[in-house]
This record gives C-alpha cells, sequence and structure tokens, in this order.
C-alpha cells in the first residue's frame, strides 16, 4: 500500500530511486518489485516539489503509481500517453526527464502546468480544456495505422472529464474504427469540484432513488405471497442494473471494458496492463483512485487541496504585524451579487459547468439549492440549458471561465442570441489569468461575443462597478455578458444598493488635454495611474457593446489622440471596435491601441505578463508617449 504522508516536506526528500531515472527508459530497466518504493519516493518528491513551487496538488497525488505503471509497460514517447485534464500530469512530468524543473512549475519560463507539445517529446498532446484526451488519441491510433507502425495511443480520462459530450462522441467513433486504443478511465468520484453526472454517482442515484425504491418495496409486498413471481422481479433487477453498469455501458458501445481495479495497487496495475497490452480493437480499463492520494490532509479534502500556494518558510523571529484586509476576489463579488439578487428575483437560476468553487457559487449553491444547476463538464448544454429556462420567463445566469465560453459558441449564436433569449452570462478569468497560461486565458470573448447581435457586454473597472454592471446586464431584457478578472480587484468598497446603468453609457474619471484614453475593464486603474503622469483624460468606458458613441466623438473633437486599453487581443476587441466607429462616422484622429499582440502569451504572475506586454502603467505612459513624440516629428517635418 502506498504510504501516508501527513505533512509536506520543505526540505528535498532522499529519493534515491527516483534520482536514477531521467527517462522512462531508466524506469522500464528497474524489477518490479522496485516499483512500489518508487512510487512511495515520486509521490514524496511531488508534496515537496508543489509545496515549493505552488500547483495543481491532488490530482497528480492520486495517479502516481498510474503513471508509473504506464511509462513502465509503454513504450513512450513511441507508444502515445494522451493526458487528460492536465492537472494529472505532474508525476509524468517528473519521469520524463523534469524532475528538477518542477521546482519552478506555473512560474514564468519555467515548466507549463500542463501538458504542451513544445516542452516535451513526452507531451504527446497539449491539455488544458478537459475531455479531448481520447478524440486526440484515437487521431493518434488511426495515424499509426495509416503510417503501418504497430506503436499504441493510450488516453487517460478523469471521470469529470467523462462527463463530456465530446468525450462520448470520441468513444462511439473510436468503437466504429476498431482502431487499437486505449481508455484508462480514472475514476475518482472527482473533477475540480465534487464530480456531477459521473457514471458511478449516477447509477447511484438511479438505485437508491426515492421512486425505485417505492417502486421496488411496492412490488415486494405485492408480490410476496408469489414466491415465483417475486424471485422472476429480482432476476429481472439484477439483469436491469447489469444492463446500464459500466461494464455493459461500454460494451455496448464496442469497447472491451476491464475493471474496475484498485488504481493503487502497482502490481495489479501493471498486470491487468501488461494482460491489455496487445489486445486489438478498443479496450477501456475501469480504475478506481483517491484524489489526493497518500496525503492525508488532501484525502480529507480533495477540493481544497486541488491545488496550493507555495510554502514559505516561518520567519525564525516572529513579528506581529497588524493583518490588512483582504481585498474580495472578484468571483466573491460576483457570488454576494448573485445570492442578493436571487433573494430579490425568484425567477434567477444559477447555472455552472463544473466551477462551483472557481466561480464563487457555493454560497448560492447552499442556500438556493432548488435554483442551481451543475452541469458537469458541458458548457455547450449549460448554454441551451439557460436558453430553455429563458423560454420559460425564467432569468438564467450562466457563470463560467470565459475560455471555456469557447467551447458554447455555437449554443450562444443560435440558441441564445438568435432567439434573443434573456440569458446574463459571468464570465469569469477574463483578460490574462497568470500562471494557468494561454489554455485558460480569456483574452477573445470580446471579439467572439461583440460580432454577434443581440449580444450586450459590459467589463467593469472595479468591484463596485462589477456588481452593479451585473446587476445592469440582469436586468436587460436580452442576452448579455459582464467579463472580469480572476483575482481581486484596485481595493473598491462596493455599495449594498444596485444600480441599473445606463446602456452604453460610459464615466469620466479626469479630465486633461490632448490625450483621451479610452479605458476598458480591469486595465482601468492602471490607465488612470498613466494618465494622471501625462495630464490626459481618461473615460471608464464600462461597455464594450453598445460603445458611448457621444462619448467617443467628444473626446475625438477635443484631443489630438486617443488611445484605447483593454486586457484582451488586439484584433478584434474593444480598440476595434472603436475604430470601426471612427471610420464608419468618418472621423479622422490618430488611435492608439494598447492591447495583447498576436501571439499567446504563457503562464506566469499576471502583473509581469502584462507588463511584458507594455500594459503596466509605465508602460502605457511610456508608449503614449512616444506616440506623441511621433506625431510632433512629423508635424515639424518639411
Amino acid at each position: 500500500m502506498p504510504r501516508t504522508f501527513t505533512q509536506i516536506p520543505l526540505t528535498r526528500p532522499n529519493t534515491p530511486l527516483l534520482d536514477s531515472i531521467n527517462r522512462p527508459a531508466d524506469l522500464r530497466r528497474l524489477p518490479a518489485a522496485q516499483l512500489g518504493p518508487l512510487a512511495d519516493e515520486l509521490r514524496e518528491y511531488l508534496l515537496y516539489a508543489v509545496g515549493q513551487a505552488g500547483g495543481h496538488f491532488g490530482a497528480g497525488l492520486g495517479v502516481v503509481e498510474l503513471t508509473i505503471a504506464l511509462h513502465y509497460l509503454y513504450n513512450t514517447p513511441d507508444d502515445r500517453l494522451v493526458w487528460d485534464v492536465g492537472h494529472q500530469c505532474y508525476p509524468h512530468k517528473i519521469l520524463t526527464g523534469r524532475r528538477e524543473g518542477l521546482l519552478n512549475i506555473r512560474q514564468q519560463d519555467g515548466l507549463s502546468g500542463f501538458p504542451k507539445r513544445s516542452e516535451s517529446e513526452y507531451d504527446t498532446f497539449g491539455v488544458g480544456h478537459s475531455s479531448t484526451s481520447i478524440s486526440a488519441a484515437l487521431g493518434m491510433a488511426l495515424g499509426a495505422e495509416m503510417a503501418g507502425s504497430d506503436r499504441r495511443a493510450v488516453a487517460i480520462i478523469g471521470d469529470g472529464a467523462m462527463t463530456a459530450g465530446q468525450a462520448f462522441e470520441a468513444l462511439s467513433h473510436a468503437a466504429h474504427t476498431r482502431s487499437n486504443l486505449l481508455v484508462v478511465l480514472n475514476d475518482n468520484n472527482m473533477s475540480i469540484s465534487h464530480n456531477v453526472g459521473g457514471l458511478a454517482n449516477y447509477f447511484a442515484r438511479v438505485w437508491a432513488s426515492k421512486s425505485y425504491i417505492a417502486l421496488r418495496e411496492g412490488g415486494k409486498k405485492v408480490l410476496s405471497a408469489m414466491p415465483a413471481a417475486w424471485d422472476f422481479v429480482r432476476r429481472t433487477e439484477e439483469s436491469m442494473k447489469n444492463m446500464v453498469s459500466p461494464d455493459m455501458l461500454f460494451e455496448s458501445i464496442g469497447f472491451n471494458y476491464i475493471g474496475p481495479i484498485d488504481g493503487h495497487n502497482i502490481e495489479e496495475l501493471v498486470r491487468t496492463l501488461r494482460n491489455m497490452q496487445h489486445l486489438e480493437g478498443p479496450q477501456l480499463l475501469h480504475v478506481y483512485t483517491t484524489k489526493g492520494k497518500g496525503f492525508a490532509q488532501a484525502e480529507l479534502d480533495p477540493v481544497g487541496y486541488h491545488a496550493i500556494n507555495k510554502i514559505e518558510p516561518k520567519p525564525k523571529v516572529q513579528v506581529a504585524v497588524p493583518a490588512k484586509p483582504k481585498s474580495p476576489k472578484y468571483q466573491e463579488i460576483f457570488g454576494r451579487w448573485l445570492c442578493d439578487m436571487a433573494a430579490r428575483d425568484p425567477r434567477l437560476v444559477g447555472i455552472t459547468p463544473a466551477m462551483c468553487e472557481g466561480s464563487g457559487m457555493v454560497e448560492f449553491s447552499q442556500r438556493f439549492a432548488d435554483r442551481y444547476h451543475d452541469v458537469a463538464i458541458c458548457e455547450q448544454h449549460a448554454v441551451t440549458l439557460a436558453a430553455g429556462l429563458a423560454c420559460e420567463k425564467q432569468k438564467p445566469v450562466v457563470a463560467i471561465y470565459s475560455t471555456f465560453l469557447q467551447r458554447g459558441y455555437d449554443q450562444l449564436i443560435h440558441d441564445v442570441a438568435l432567439q434573443d433569449l434573456d440569458v446574463t452570462f459571468a464570465l469569469d478569468r477574463a483578460g490574462l489569468v497568470g500562471e494557468d497560461g494561454a489554455t485558460h486565458g480569456g483574452v477573445f470573448d470580446l471579439a467572439y461575443l461583440r460580432t454577434v447581435p443581440n449580444m450586450v457586454i459590459a467589463a467593469p473597472s472595479d468591484e463596485n462597478e462589477c456588481r452593479q454592471l451585473l446587476y445592469s446586464a440582469y436586468q436587460h431584457n436580452g442576452p448579455a455578458a459582464v467579463r472580469y478578472p480572476r483575482g481581486t480587484g484596485p481595493g473598491v468598497a462596493t455599495e449594498e444598493t444596485m444600480t441599473a446603468l445606463p446602456l452604453g453609457q460610459s464615466r469620466t474619471l479626469q479630465t486633461g488635454k490632448d490625450v483621451a484614453i479610452l479605458a476598458f475593464g480591469a486595465l482601468t486603474p492602471a490607465a488612470q495611474e498613466a494618465g494622471k503622469a501625462l495630464n490626459a483624460t481618461v473615460i471608464d468606458m464600462r461597455w464594450v457593446k453598445p460603445l458611448d458613441r457621444d462619448a467617443i466623438m467628444a473626446a475625438a473633437a477635443q484631443h489630438r489622440l486617443l488611445v484605447t486599453v483593454e486586457d484582451h487581443q488586439l484584433m478584434g476587441g474593444a480598440g476595434s471596435a472603436v475604430n470601426e466607429l471612427l471610420l464608419q462616422e468618418g472621423v479622422q484622429i490618430p488611435v492608439l491601441n494598447l492591447a495583447l499582440p498576436d501571439h499567446f502569451i504563457h503562464h506566469g504572475k499576471r502583473d509581469a505578463l502584462l507588463a511584458q506586454a507594455g500594459l503596466d502603467s509605465a508602460s502605457i505612459e511610456r508608449r503614449i508617449r512616444e506616440r506623441l513624440d511621433s506625431q510632433a516629428s512629423l508635424r515639424e517635418a518639411p
């Protein structure tokens, strides 16, 4: 059995077996008897490394034995391992030559927190969003067949990811192709939050439901006088259960199902995988694991230990420092608004695709359980579910990360906007997200939302604006989105009173000359700081769609330079919308669009990444001065 640790080591543990492995080929030279001790060393090192750097925690602890067994038996990287929900890839990175690099994971210029093709040949497919592994691994298996190669492809998918439709689409196609694909279902009853819609929970609910129990007990009473009939019904019940158990479900799709087996028994894992390794056709191995396995606190609280911050050593001398009050995170601002709004309006329904904690909905889910729907990792369904509720005069609020709404874009256009339905989208993690990197960056939402007819888009600049604009969007009779960043804001106190702000109306924060800065969303404080140094006019635009036409026209008439500032891609963003308006109105004025460049920005501290992109206050000021100097030179030229 795996060792259980109760503390995260602050000094590097002694790991002689692990230190001898710099690539999986080294692992494959070990005798099988040493795999158990290796698992203990790997788990202890993982605890130490994540404690040093911070990062995803529980998922990796849960797949230590599985990772070792897969690399032990499969000839990686020639054989392809495709990890789903990339949080579980840390042990894989340790075994594939990146052991010491894990100490800098998710830091700028360090390892990515997810599998990344450009980082290692062992990372066969980039991951960030879930439920892609089976599709990708099937493509690799088909590619091997076309090349006449006997290499194998393995998809390792968590049960949370198995709730998404794409996973079942891929399973259906894989069975049709009869390719040599192994799908490992890592079943820990979790995704990030407690899994919703997972197979085990679903079947448990069916067989434990009041309706089913009442039917069973009622039938038992009626048939108790007829033993032969009751025996027939009992055997029929067992057959029904077998028909919808996981093995029958996957077998009916066309997979050879094996399991479930203990995912922490490395001897059983190796034995089973070796037996399945050369089977022909699509195979599915069902493995039970425990998220956070081997660390007592994480096993008890897998949600709380999904990820941890870097553990800072305590100073030798404790100096009492008065604690500063913490500013609330934007997700907490949203969560409080949601509860306040739900208390006022019985029509409000909260929807999230498996992001209850991340979106700040825990209190709402407890206080308004009958109006709360966690639909699992099913963004498409979440959007269309909201559309259906809106058809019945309810008021759905979809709490979703900006980057995840990309997966429900077709539904947003066809099911919500085309029908002009009253759905409010709360877009968390808009803009750069920092350590999670490009896969989670919400830097495309303005471009993909503002082109859709009937959509209204708000971009709050601080905590109170977020509360008021959420209320304003909710009051709007039609589809509306409010985008706000990850983490805390500038520290503006929120007003209890909620006021519907006029649609498309900005507010002027300060008046200056020569330069007018049109700031959209989270970068407004940085723009205001630069504006003070430049004696510039600064306008908090509030709305990206519709734009405040009158404010823009007035700013263009009264200044020599317009500057737009946003935490979004340059192309198609708010600055592009301003350019389009000026062109349409025939206004000729120099415009400087400050936004994110046309390339993916990877992981690091958000502030550092913004500075690197030229979007911190100092860079905004410098870039504006450079443009003013350039304009002056052009005017002076003969």
